[in-house]
């Protein structure tokens, strides 16, 4: 089962997540124009074992890993509230056709300068599921929002917005390092904030049709 029913709507609602659009041009977020985030979350056993790293990871080089709930960010986009019925509609169709899929975590890597982050082995059904919600980016677009940001690099952020100094460091430590966990997706969660200083909150979890055994 995927982490959202393992861990419960609350232990998101507290924890929150990170901003998974960050456009190059800020977004004034209000009443009217909402940041929404599709994500996937891994199952219990596998945060555990995500969390321990965040915290080693930040007690090694005295930042703050641990603030974000681990997940793969899928999209981001901004839209008025008045569409979200709508979208949540198509992507319940969207998301009922296709079946549900195993992550494979395996090892680092980083984005030069910034961000430390776990590996997805097989970024081949995170494309598919971006190429699936091109029609939902059409829609957006359709209506005056800036474009939808899809998936094209899956993975898992362990520690965002790093010092350049402490980015070189931590991965030349972490290019030593191992890590590998499998976990199966099943289900994808749409989160949303109204405001940019407040957590994001769960507004729907849109289930995939089971793999055949």
């Amino acid at each position: 089962m995927g982490g959202l029913s393992k861990v419960g709507l609350e232990h998101i609602g507290m924890d929150g997540f990170a901003s998974v659009a960050e456009p190059e041009e800020k977004v004034l977020v209000n009443g009217s124009v909402v940041e929404y985030m599709l994500v996937v979350v891994p199952e219990r056993e596998v945060l555990e074992e995500i969390y321990k790293l965040k915290a080693d990871f930040s007690a090694e080089y005295c930042v703050d890993a641990g603030a974000v709930m681990p997940n793969i960010n899928v999209a981001a986009f901004y839209a008025s509230e008045g569409m979200e019925e709508t979208m949540i509609r198509w992507m319940q169709k969207i998301f009922a056709m296709n079946k549900s899929f195993v992550v494979t975590l395996n090892n680092f890597s980083g984005f030069p300068g910034h961000t430390v982050y776990l590996r997805v082995a097989d970024p081949a059904p995170f494309q598919w599921l971006a190429q699936e919600l091109k029609p939902l980016k059409e829609f957006i677009g359709s209506s005056a929002c800036p474009p939808a940001k899809l998936v094209s690099h899956p993975h898992l952020s362990i520690c965002r917005k790093l010092p350049e100094p402490i980015y070189r460091k931590a991965m030349l430590d972490y290019s030593q390092k191992s890590f590998h966990a499998s976990f199966t997706v099943d289900q994808l969660l749409l989160l949303k904030r109204t405001n940019v200083f407040e957590q994001a909150k769960p507004v729907n979890i849109f289930r995939l049709h089971p793999a055949a055994s």
